[in-house]
């Protein structure tokens, strides 16, 4: 059964980051132990990963296994409810990765499927299914976006020497890594300081191409150079730049005229308020935040519990003192016993660096 569900995630991950207000979903129809079809939700408005796997496998869906990473829709949208589709194919059993996150239809789909006599049975893979669609999740929940902070830092917990210079830390497996998920995100975010010690053009740049997230800069003061690679760099991805009412307006009309959008924030102790940025991040229909830096961003993300996700790279280097940078500014916890922790925690490896990746409880964050 797990192998059938990995091959449905497999499948849903394709489409991560495309399929918004949608999650990603994927789905494989197995009989006598075969493949017969197989299918994922490639953008809203088209058909859902089901409907795609129960095409292809045509007159063979009739008493086979449905695997489906998510709980099938039982409601009529853009596209018509998948469990009516699986019933009418004449599917002989379901395997769901897990519930759907949203209440308003969450058991919905179960329960029509069980109600025409199909045995369904919930929860194969459930950790990795509910990762593949925790944005979407996040999003319906509490109307704002998932936040995932990336970093690299070095063996002793530098993201940057004294002089500020962090090319390169983590190795070139990597960084083609990050530029993966910056092709699977809606938006990438850094803070002033960022832009001002390294000038990011903020794109996806890998060997097949891929595409730019939306590009975010919190600057609450508007200090950004008006010649700063982000806002010079060809992209389809628009750049807005988040600030305050402590912007010059002046400096926010050269920057309108040009095309680059200036949101303009509630304030929270003279900066940006991270709650009211992400609040607006997710009217805007926004389910994924990809945080590249800096430390001053980092802690205020994390100290107004905005933060969900840790993506952590740490490279064999050493910069050998106590003036680098670290990951985050200001004060710290006093204790251990209050110090923030992960669970659900991932380890892998990217030539020579170590990636740590782990989900930031909501309890945990203050």
């Amino acid at each position: 059964m797990e192998d059938y569900m990995a091959r449905a995630l497999d499948l849903g991950r394709r489409a991560e980051g495309r399929t918004r207000p949608n999650p990603a979903v994927g789905s494989v129809v197995v009989r006598e132990g075969i493949i017969v079809g197989e299918g994922f939700h490639p953008q809203a408005g088209q058909p859902h990963a089901e409907i795609f796997a129960l095409r292809q496998a045509g007159e063979k869906a009739r008493g086979a296994d449905l695997y489906v990473t998510l709980e099938p829709c039982s409601h009529q949208g853009r596209t018509g409810p998948c469990a009516e589709a699986v019933i009418a194919a004449g599917i002989g059993r379901v395997f769901i990765g897990t519930r759907d996150p949203n209440p308003v239809v969450s058991g919905r789909g179960i329960a029509a499927l069980e109600a025409a006599g199909i045995p369904v049975r919930v929860g194969i893979l459930e950790p990795e299914c509910r990762r593949l669609i925790a944005p979407f999740a996040k999003h319906v929940a509490t109307g704002h976006p998932f936040v995932i902070l990336k970093s690299a830092m070095t063996l002793d917990g530098k993201t940057a020497t004294s002089s500020g210079d962090s090319r390169w830390i983590s190795g070139p497996d990597s960084r083609e890594h990050v530029h993966r998920l910056r092709d699977r995100v809606d938006a990438i975010m850094v803070g002033i300081g960022t832009v001002l010690d390294d000038n990011p053009r903020l794109t996806t740049r890998l060997p097949d191409g891929g595409r730019d997230p939306l590009r975010f800069v919190v600057d609450s003061r508007l200090r950004i150079p008006e010649d700063a690679a982000i806002l010079s760099v060809s992209s389809e991805a628009a750049t807005v730049i988040a600030t305050t009412q402590a912007a010059p307006a002046d400096k926010v009309d050269r920057l309108s005229k040009r095309g680059i959008e200036v949101l303009k924030v509630a304030e929270r102790d003279g900066r940006v308020d991270p709650a009211s940025l992400m609040a607006e991040l997710g009217a805007r229909g926004i389910q994924s935040v990809l945080v590249e830096g800096g430390s001053a961003l980092s802690s205020s993300l994390l100290k107004a519990g905005q933060i969900d996700r840790l993506m952590i790279f740490i490279a064999p280097v050493l910069t050998g003192g106590d003036d680098g940078k670290g990951l985050f500014a200001g004060r710290g916890a006093a204790r251990i016993a209050d110090a923030l922790r992960l669970g659900d925690i991932r380890v892998s490896r990217f030539g020579d660096d170590i990636l740590i990746e782990g989900e930031v409880e909501p309890c945990s964050q203050a």
